[in-house]
């Protein structure tokens, strides 16, 4: 513990030399020098759309010194077509995060709407700031996510271990990205779309955005409401709540998935054979997690081993996406009746394996961490996460080491937060939200209609998806189509202008794991448009 509190001390340290706080917001009214620089495109080189084009935008580091020292932002395009007269200007995409990539989005959402509408669009994506391929790609530990990590249950007396390895975490970032990790918050990237907009030479833009997009969104239309046209949020982080209340509102809704999802495998245990009640499936999960505990297995070709706590990290994705359930069924079943790791194996490396360095965890940390004040004991943490657990174990201890590094976070907010969202000046939004929703939880999207005077708040009824347009239901992506080509909202006038309903549940099926090379399995990460694939993992 001694060792934890001298690392404490050192990214403390850190924030008293640099003076870092959380990116102060200047007034949107300043001079329109924003020190950007400009936007020179060529081709992607992508065989599947060759009329992508990309391009690296210079922007400052801190937008209260615009011509100090700069970063790069990897923007991507997809051009109009539609004749001149019948353009409407850039939509920008975020797919949340913080720190996702957003260039698979122009050519994907794109091929979801009819021609007609997507052709009188230039479609943007971008890597936010410090991520993927903007540079510099800020990496803090290139390994933290390897396997086998510490187990995520208190139970088990590692957290002695996870508290050191927090700390680390935040001691590394802050020891090597001190200049730039102050700089790294919504409020930040949403100035980094203005600086995209003034290069694209546009006087407003459009957006879509999803998970943390949402929370990029309305921050950009607080910033600058007379720079936007049109604007989508799909699947809604609430705008006052903090990000620490946020987490355990998730591990509340994660139970309540985790249960659907066993209710589901009950009723098909003649595929799965894992008892005909949530209880039995539940308790089902907990022996294969109980025996990976004792002897993990090999997690190749991603490194290290399955333990529980990368078993965990397997199955929480459910929560976000149902049509991982048969997958994940067959994990539980072949692993029962067969003692076949396999389809483990599979799904670990397909949901939850690490790349090749921590991804976009520093970029996470940097915004979540740095716009509000989080508890610096851990005493409080350890009350407030046992208290939660004792009605939702599935996902609360895996969800607290996962953010354990903001205790540690030499850049913090203060009480009040994030920026607030009043809609001042804003055109209508249009929002969208599901409500088994477990990584933005249905009171998000109700929280963010109330704050958005004008918006029309469209509710998926038992709909469970984690960003549910572009899944096939035609009363969600026919409601954004319409938007979208002419500004169209729907009719109704209640807090809930419109009401669809849920897609069906995944038929069960046992998922026969793909063949082995040699000791490496023939499995790759998902890309980001499989239908298995989870956007915006706000977690």
């Amino acid at each position: 513990m001694r060792r934890i509190i001298a690392l404490l001390s050192a990214v403390t340290a850190v924030a008293a030399l640099t003076g870092a706080t959380a990116s102060a917001a200047p007034d949107p009214s300043a001079a329109e020098d924003s020190g950007q620089g400009k936007l020179v495109w060529s081709s992607c080189h992508d065989s599947d759309t060759p009329e992508l084009q990309c391009a690296l935008l210079d922007v400052p580091v801190d937008y209260a010194h615009p011509h100090g020292r700069k970063i790069k932002i990897k923007v991507n395009r997809l051009p109009a077509t539609a004749p001149k007269s019948k353009q409407q200007g850039p939509i920008l995409l975020n797919p949340g995060g913080p720190g996702d990539s957003g260039l698979w989005m122009p050519a994907y959402i794109a091929g979801q709407i009819p021609k007609d509408v997507a052709s009188t669009y230039d479609w943007i994506g971008f890597d936010p700031r410090g991520t993927n391929a903007s540079e510099p790609h800020v990496t803090c530990d290139a390994h933290y996510f390897d396997g086998e990590r510490p187990d995520y249950q208190v139970s088990q007396g590692t957290s002695k271990a996870w508290l050191a390895k927090a700390a680390g975490y935040a001691a590394n970032c802050a020891a090597d990205w001190s200049w730039l990790l102050p700089h790294m918050t919504t409020v930040d990237s949403a100035r980094d779309m203005d600086s995209i907009r003034r290069a694209l030479g546009a006087p407003k833009i459009n957006f879509y955005g999803g998970s943390w997009g949402t929370s990029l969104g309305s921050t950009y239309g607080q910033l600058f409401p007379g720079r936007v046209r049109r604007m989508v949020l799909d699947s809604i982080v609430g705008p006052t709540i903090t990000w620490y209340d946020h987490n355990i509102l998730q591990d509340k809704e994660h139970q309540r998935r985790f249960d659907a999802f066993a209710d589901w495998a009950a009723k098909a245990d003649a595929v799965y054979h894992l008892g005909t009640g949530r209880a039995a499936v539940e308790r089902a999960y907990a022996q294969v997690e109980s025996a990976l505990r004792a002897a993990p297995v090999d997690a190749s070709p991603a490194p290290g081993k399955i333990g529980p706590a990368e078993f965990e990290d397997t199955f929480y994705g459910g929560g976000y996406n149902f049509l991982r359930w048969p997958r994940m069924a067959t994990v539980l079943s072949a692993y029962l009746t067969r003692h076949d790791t396999r389809p483990l194996n599979t799904a670990y490396n397909l949901y939850a394996a690490p790349g090749a360095d921590d991804g976009t965890f520093p970029a996470y940390n940097a915004a979540q961490c740095t716009e509000n004040a989080w508890p610096r004991d851990w005493e409080v943490w350890k009350k407030d996460q046992a208290k939660v657990n004792a009605s939702a174990p599935f996902y609360t201890y895996n969800n607290m080491w996962y953010n354990a590094a903001c205790m540690f976070w030499p850049y913090q907010g203060n009480q009040d937060g994030r920026m607030k969202i009043t809609g001042k000046g804003l055109p209508p939004v249009l929002l969208f939200q599901a409500t088994e929703d477990a990584a933005t939880p249905y009171q998000g999207g109700l929280a963010m209609h109330d704050a958005l005077p004008g918006s029309k708040l469209v509710v998926q009824n038992g709909g469970s998806f984690h960003e549910i347009l572009f899944h096939g239901n035609a009363c969600l992506d026919d409601t954004f189509t319409d938007y979208l080509r002419d500004g169209t909202l729907p009719g109704g006038t209640g807090r809930i202008a419109k009401t669809c309903a849920p897609e069906a549940d995944p038929a069960p099926v046992y998922v026969t794991p793909p063949p082995a090379l040699g000791r490496k399995s023939a499995v790759a990460p998902l890309s980001p448009t499989d239908p298995e694939a989870v956007h915006g993992v706000l977690r």
